[in-house]
């Protein structure tokens, strides 16, 4: 297993170095002057070529990305042009935000999305498989940032049962920071788990028709025990690995759902940066979303070596 671990981990470094390279060129590649913004409307010439010399921007492109990396392993993200703050230490105030409402859509999402997987699977071709069918396709047409108006019209506007929007950080008011949560949550999980249910009930009944299945019904075992000790495990191998690939759209719906719920986190942060034109915040921001996307798609690979032990000892 240390092996797997070890060959695994080692397979991330190249990918971290190109997805290093992709979010500077991007940032690099978006009309806009940094240097330009940073001195005002009303500066000379000579005053933005120095302010560019000073940032570095007269340095070829090459050049900047090494000058770039150099600081990054230092820890250093620079400087927000339009806060003066250092970009690292407004990411870490805004990073437990975002994953705090990543982490709890993924949570909801596999809780809603198993059970209903496996009774549409238990129940193909039935009225509860043809209900569940005809929910994941409505909620799967609707936009993200739709289901969050909506939710917020009917949720807090209406019914006043939970904030429009804002995050409640406080520890002592553990009510109001899960009322907080509920409705941009809910709303990332239910578009998640609409696909990923769908996808788990598809796996099932492929398993179903598999010869351990088969030799395991022979054996007089109850349909419970087919479902969750043979059949359920082997399906979910496959789910685990869509989970990790749709994790890239939960991150990138947060951005989306960060704006509509005035949630304080890195998705915010990021349009506040774009508006403001305030790249080196935007890259901050980039970076730490697909510095998180490539962790959790490591630690998806490394559970493929506990659930499958044929894959590490193939690996090995």
């Amino acid at each position: 297993m240390g092996r797997y671990i070890l060959r695994r981990l080692l397979q991330s470094i190249p990918v971290i170095i190109v997805s290093t390279f992709v979010v500077f060129l991007v940032i690099h590649l978006i009309p806009g002057d940094a240097a330009a913004v940073l001195a005002g409307p009303n500066a000379t010439p000579e005053a933005l070529a120095a302010i560019r010399k000073d940032m570095g921007l007269d340095q070829p492109l090459v050049v900047q990305y090494i000058v770039w990396v150099g600081h990054l392993l230092q820890g250093d993200l620079g400087k927000s042009t339009l806060s003066g703050q250092p970009i690292i230490k407004l990411l870490q105030a805004r990073a437990p935000a975002t994953i705090e409402l990543t982490v709890t859509a993924m949570v909801i999402a596999m809780v809603l999305a198993v059970p209903l997987g496996i009774l549409s699977a238990v129940h193909v071709r039935g009225r509860i498989e043809w209900l569940i069918s005809t929910i994941q396709s409505l909620w799967l047409a609707i936009p993200n940032f739709w289901a969050g108006i909506l939710a917020i019209i009917l949720f807090a506007l209406i019914l006043r049962w939970l904030p429009p929007g804002g995050r409640v950080a406080d520890g002592s008011d553990i009510g109001g920071s899960i009322k907080s949560l509920i409705l941009p949550a809910t709303t990332l999980a239910l578009y998640l788990a609409a696909g990923l249910s769908r996808f788990i009930k598809f796996n099932l009944l492929e398993v179903f028709f598999d010869d351990f299945v088969r030799t395991a019904r022979a054996k007089g075992l109850s349909n419970t025990s087919v479902m969750y000790g043979h059949a359920l495990r082997n399906a979910m191998l496959p789910v685990i690995t869509i989970l990790g690939v749709q994790f890239a759209s939960l991150l990138g719906g947060t951005i989306i759902i960060e704006s509509v719920f005035s949630w304080p986190g890195v998705g915010g942060l990021m349009i506040d940066g774009i508006s403001n034109r305030d790249y080196g915040v935007v890259q901050g921001g980039l970076l730490l979303l697909v510095m998180l996307f490539i962790i959790i798609n490591l630690l998806v690979d490394l559970s493929y070596g506990l659930i499958d032990p044929r894959i590490r000892l193939g690996d090995s």
